[in-house]
């Protein structure tokens, strides 16, 4: 699924769809889950969109063309836009766009016995074919991803009650207080250890879905017609009527890319020493995404440190530390880059651009010189002058300077695509 409106990532999905949104320096989030399909085995994707799905669009195109169309209809990543009909408006949420298309779903898939329900803004490495299997196993209707997690991190989620054959009973949202502590189950159920269990008692929903067919047209066309969403009314609605919705331990790192502060720390993340929250070095199971051929990174006179740099960058004497530079980023002499994440340029300048650039007062893409970039997020093809310092000095937990070319949320201050800071300014 890659719809939604991406509201609480704003600025970074103004032109951008959330699952286009850049990641990890080489990246797009929607490169997730669709290679956890493809080494899943999962061949038969279609993924739906709404919002600013042009980039979305492209990028799939690029980078799955090979299996977009089928080979012999074994396999195939489609993109299906969101469309209105005299009957149907804008799809209202995830179940309303897979109602949309339950027609296409039906015809076209006459043998296939399960759908897999994803989202398209999740980071997270998970075995899909291990997922199914527990499903058939547990002759369930649904089964559902849990997570589990300790009281902390419990409160911000929709939580999930179990019986002892790991059958769902009971759903809370964002519980607090007693609500929560009723919401605690053993997870030893689900697989956990003695020592884990009692460290993490709840479980989750992460928002990934098996459901079988049968069940799945049942739900939206019979049972909910008028449901939105998976997470808040179909599932519990499914449990409710007596449907058995199982629940599927992941215990594993995942990350809902929802906020700037959720997607900052998950591509900060990456660069932890010594083991990453999140590694694109698996070798058994790859992340697949457009092949760009672009050369390797020059770095002259650099002094990179705890790092991650993209392809195709152009560095030179500068320092970068504790940051994620994406790709085709050229930062200039002089520049200081920490806990930073620059997502680079789509495209390269010519000396004859800059000179033009020059004469115009205006700075090439890219971080020029002497500039300092503190705990930022530098969106693609964004123009960084010289002597910038953007470090949010006074701490500034929240801002909206679109006019200026920068919003500040949970104190990361995040510089707009295509923005242009002019040389000497103090963010």
């Amino acid at each position: 699924l890659g719809g939604g409106a991406g509201t609480r990532l704003y600025p970074l999905t103004k032109k951008r769809a959330k699952p286009a949104v850049p990641l990890g320096a080489n990246y797009r989030l929607i490169d997730i889950p669709v290679s956890n399909c493809l080494n899943s085995n999962v061949s038969k994707i279609y993924v739906i969109t709404q919002f600013n799905s042009a980039y979305l669009n492209r990028h799939l195109s690029r980078a799955y063309a090979s299996n977009m169309g089928g080979y012999k209809n074994e396999g195939f990543v489609e993109v299906l836009a969101a469309q209105q009909s005299p009957e149907n408006l804008w799809s209202q949420g995830t179940a309303d766009a897979v109602r949309q298309y339950l027609w296409l779903f039906e015809e076209h898939n006459v043998l296939v016995l399960e759908f897999l329900v994803l989202a398209g803004d999740h980071l997270y490495r998970m075995d899909y074919e291990r997922f199914i299997q527990a499903h058939r196993e547990t002759d369930a209707d649904i089964t559902v991803a849990a997570l589990p997690m300790d009281e902390k991190r419990a409160t911000a989620f929709g939580l999930m009650k179990i019986d002892e054959e790991g059958r769902i009973i009971e759903f809370a949202e964002k519980p607090k207080r007693e609500q929560l502590k009723a919401m605690k189950v053993d997870t030893t159920i689900l697989g956990l250890d003695d020592q884990r269990a009692k460290e993490l008692p709840f479980i989750a929903s992460m928002g990934i879905y098996v459901i079988s067919k049968n069940v799945m047209l049942n739900l939206l066309r019979e049972k909910f017609p008028g449901a939105n969403d998976f997470g808040s009314e179909v599932i519990p609605g499914a449990t409710s009527i007596g449907m058995r919705v199982q629940a599927y331990l992941f215990d594993g790192y995942w990350e809902d890319i929802g906020t700037i502060e959720a997607f900052y720390n998950a591509n900060l993340g990456i660069t932890k020493k010594p083991v990453p929250d999140f590694s694109f070095y698996d070798r058994s199971a790859p992340i697949s995404t457009t092949p760009r051929y672009l050369p390797p990174s020059k770095m002259l006179d650099a002094d990179v440190t705890d790092s991650v740099i993209g392809e195709g960058c152009v560095i030179k004497n500068c320092k970068i530390h504790h940051s994620v530079v994406g790709l085709r980023s050229c930062i200039s002499e002089g520049a200081i880059i920490e806990d930073s994440l620059l997502m680079g340029a789509d495209y390269y300048e010519t000396d004859a651009d800059r000179r033009l650039l020059a004469a115009k007062g205006s700075v090439p893409i890219g971080i020029g010189r002497n500039s300092h970039i503190k705990r930022a997020i530098i969106h693609n093809i964004a123009r960084i002058g010289n002597d910038v310092k953007i470090i949010n000095n006074d701490n500034v937990q929240e801002a909206a300077r679109e006019t200026e070319g920068y919003f500040i949320k949970s104190g990361i201050v995040t510089i707009i695509k295509d923005a242009l800071i002019p040389s000497g300014t103090i963010i």
